[in-house]
């Protein structure tokens, strides 16, 4: 009884590690909110997302059994390796310069390097004889580039530090020997090999959320009124990170302790589930209590037996425990149509657009407007 007063208590889905914040902040120097740059792909430059893109076209000549290979996968990748190259020149032909260097990895602890790798490029990729070191955008190690590298640009050079040849050696690299990426699983088991870290592995599948939920378009050409008010509202916080207990009507917020897997909002500006209806729904002017539970006792309410398609955009969608008794309501979206919900799901995701089946427990819906 304890842990279902908890759930009720702000709003939340079972929790998974915390994928936006910490690593990113730690191993790339940036001090904002969560780790979150906002606005979707806005933090990619034009020419590095147009390299990401190039890779999806042509990685199926090099890999043809891959699957479900997409820009945000990249994206998330160079985001946590080296910020996109931010700060650096990109020219048109993709050459990088300054070119990126890793720290030289000889154990000395400097950039949690404890693993001492001898040098196997004689210096071509990394700059030094003495020892080896990652390069590029996404930071390849030069005896791996050697096995993966690909000449993407036309210029018969497969190099490292072109913005074009490196994100399809990641793309070749991610893709193995034809995995399909639209499996979640094999998505973690190919960001796994790019590097044995959970933590790492958790932080990237934050950003390929954030930059995929970006991508989405959810079609708003037949919404007006003040349900568009609450749909882009919602919308123009994709990317924002969960927060337990975080969200207002006046926009993110820092959380609370602790969810009942022991996560804290208290570091994390951002949103839970409820929050976020909060919010979205303030832009029309409509106030609404705290709690998802709490959320379903406003407006008329649409019975999970009449099915998900009985739901209308800017409706609330609910998902509970035990379907059919609101006490046990434990999550809520906001429905944009075509079976898809704007979440702020659980700790370690961002706001996002998902499938209306993205959450166990279907309890219908209400309609406010």
């Amino acid at each position: 009884m304890t842990v279902l007063l908890l759930f009720t208590a702000v709003c939340c889905a079972v929790p998974v590690s915390n994928a936006i914040g910490a690593f990113v902040a730690l191993q790339s120097g940036m001090q904002d909110d969560g780790g979150i740059a906002g606005g979707g792909a806005a933090d990619i430059p034009a020419r590095m997302l147009a390299a990401y893109k190039n890779a999806v076209q042509q990685v199926g000549q090099h890999v043809p059994g891959c699957r479900g290979m997409r820009w945000p996968i990249l994206a998330g990748i160079a985001k946590v390796e080296s910020n996109h190259a931010i700060g650096r020149t990109i020219a048109d032909n993709g050459d990088i310069r300054p070119k990126i260097y890793g720290v030289l990895l000889n154990g000395s602890g400097t950039g949690g390097n404890t693993t001492v790798l001898p040098d196997t490029d004689g210096g071509t990729w990394d700059g030094t004889a003495t020892g080896e070191r990652a390069v590029g955008p996404f930071q390849f190690l030069p005896s791996t580039w050697e096995s993966v590298g690909t000449d993407a640009n036309g210029d018969k050079i497969a190099d490292p530090h072109n913005a074009d040849d490196a994100a399809l050696g990641a793309a070749v690299y991610l893709c193995g020997n034809g995995r399909d990426l639209t499996k979640r699983a094999q998505l973690k088991a190919a960001i796994w090999q790019y590097n044995h870290s959970s933590e790492y592995a958790a932080d990237v599948l934050g950003w390929i959320d954030q930059y995929t939920a970006a991508a989405k378009d959810p079609g708003l050409k037949n919404v007006s009124g003040n349900v568009r008010t609450v749909i882009e509202g919602a919308l123009s916080q994709r990317g924002v990170p969960y927060s337990w207990g975080g969200g207002n009507a006046g926009g993110p917020s820092y959380g609370i302790c602790c969810s009942p897997s022991g996560k804290t909002g208290t570091s994390i500006k951002g949103f839970d589930c409820s929050g976020l209806t909060l919010y979205a729904y303030a832009q029309a002017g409509v106030r609404l209590p705290r709690t998802a539970a709490a959320q379903a006792g406003v407006g008329r309410r649409i019975p999970a037996s009449l099915g998900t398609g009985a739901l209308a955009p800017g409706d609330l969608v609910f998902y509970a425990y035990a379907p059919g008794h609101d006490s046990t309501i434990y999550h809520v979206g906001i429905y944009t149509g075509s079976g898809q919900m704007i979440n702020a799901a659980r700790p370690g995701t961002v706001v996002r657009l998902d499938s209306v089946n993205a959450m166990s427990g279907y309890a219908g819906g209400a309609r406010l407007l």
